[in-house]
């Protein structure tokens, strides 16, 4: 990925009773760019939509994540997705469900 990395954003997202991988980690997405207001490309001159972000997402189980709805939560440029094995699964009392919890990394590149 060429640019500059301009920014570092993270999140968290969980699926309390669901075990939906999905689910959790576009839930930490959101956490991580709902917080901010990027004004980086308007101080810089550039169009909002020039952002390259790339986002990797940490759930126990990389495989169960849907990475185009991951990706389609963001709001402008674009991205590519990378699920990689961190989070965590807490198993229920009963063993019979539990809550995922994933994280979001997403660094926003841009050519100045």
């Amino acid at each position: 990925m060429a640019g500059k990395r301009m920014v570092l954003e993270i999140g968290m997202g969980t699926d309390i009773r669901g075990q939906d991988y999905t689910k959790a980690a576009v839930r930490a997405l959101r956490d991580a760019l709902w917080h901010n207001s990027l004004t980086i490309t308007r101080a810089l001159g550039v169009d909002i939509d020039s952002m390259r972000v790339h986002i990797t997402i940490g759930v126990p189980h990389p495989e169960l994540v849907d990475k185009a709805q991951v990706l389609a939560v963001l709001p402008h440029g674009t991205g590519e997705v990378t699920v990689v094995e961190g989070g965590l699964e807490i198993p229920t009392e009963d063993g019979t469900g539990a809550t995922v919890m994933a994280h979001a990394a997403a660094i926003v590149r841009l050519d100045i």
